[in-house]
């Protein structure tokens, strides 16, 4: 079951591929509903049916708080190292990638996120920054994954390679977040053979494009969220971004105008246009 936000509401699209319209008196807070699955499956039968899919996509997110997991894969933990290596916290990655315990940092809160075809930001103090393409999972108040959704978890390396202390500065500002283009809610856990991509165009150009897949990930989505509702407490829910295993190069940054596209199959793809503030 994929589910979409749009302009007008929640829509539903079912496995045979029909949409539904989820009715008006079960939009607010749907998202947060520890049953979501099996609600979803049994409002089918009396939900109104849509003749096309749906437009106007916004980030499929209600007042969710983002989070998001660091050092999750093999390479993301050699990209980390090797942008703080001038600053002495190389080791710093290292370490994480081989603990029991995961990085965890917040990396939006509703308002800052974007959805689909609408413009991901890079920072004006800033000179080396990437895209990077996260599963993304929905958790219920009580700690339950409900489903996944595709995300692009915005960095400035060269600030965060200056000095590890500024991973706040450069993961978390307006427009660092995107999510979409639908959930996936699924009770079942993902394949670990699930693909993961991003391609990155500059005009008629694809400057980078590559793929991992989910096998690649250290820690398993359930370990991720389990230690994130340690000792916290999310009454809306959680959205917790797990990781990035695929990185550009050292010699690339985004621009202004370069279209990132994050596709994760069985979700979709999660397109957006990079811009900057003048």
């Amino acid at each position: 079951m994929l589910l979409y936000r749009t302009t007008s509401g929640w829509v539903m699209q079912n496995a045979s591929g029909k949409f539904f319209s989820v009715p008006q008196s079960a939009q607010e807070g749907l998202t947060t509903r520890e049953d979501l699955f099996e609600y979803l499956n049994a409002m089918t039968g009396f939900a109104m049916p849509l003749e096309a899919a749906p437009a106007n996509l916004r980030a499929p997110i209600e007042s969710q708080e983002v989070w998001a997991a660091g050092v999750t894969y093999y390479r993301s933990r050699s990209a980390r190292m090797a942008e703080s290596h001038a600053a002495g916290g190389g080791d710093f990655y290292d370490r994480v990638y081989s603990a029991e315990r995961p990085e965890l940092f917040m990396k939006a809160v509703a308002h800052r996120v974007v959805g689909p075809e609408s413009p991901v930001r890079i920072r004006r103090d800033s000179k080396w920054n990437v895209p990077e393409p996260e599963l993304t999972l929905l958790i219920s108040p009580k700690g339950k994954i409900l489903g996944y959704t595709a995300g692009n978890d915005m960095s400035s390396r060269d600030i965060e390679g200056e000095n590890p202390l500024y991973l706040p500065q450069a993961k978390v500002y307006d427009g660092s977040c995107a999510l979409g283009p639908a959930i996936l809610v699924t009770p079942e856990p993902l394949p670990s053979t699930t693909k993961i991509s991003v391609k990155i165009q500059r005009g008629e150009k694809v400057m980078f494009n590559e793929s991992t897949t989910l096998a690649e990930m250290k820690r398993t989505p359930v370990e991720l969220s389990g230690y994130l509702y340690r000792e916290n407490s999310f009454p809306q829910g959680a959205m917790l971004m797990t990781g990035t295993g695929v990185v550009p190069p050292d010699t690339f940054t985004l621009l202004p105008g370069d279209r990132v596209e994050v596709a994760i199959e069985g979700i979709g793809v999660l397109g957006n246009t990079v811009e900057q503030l003048a």
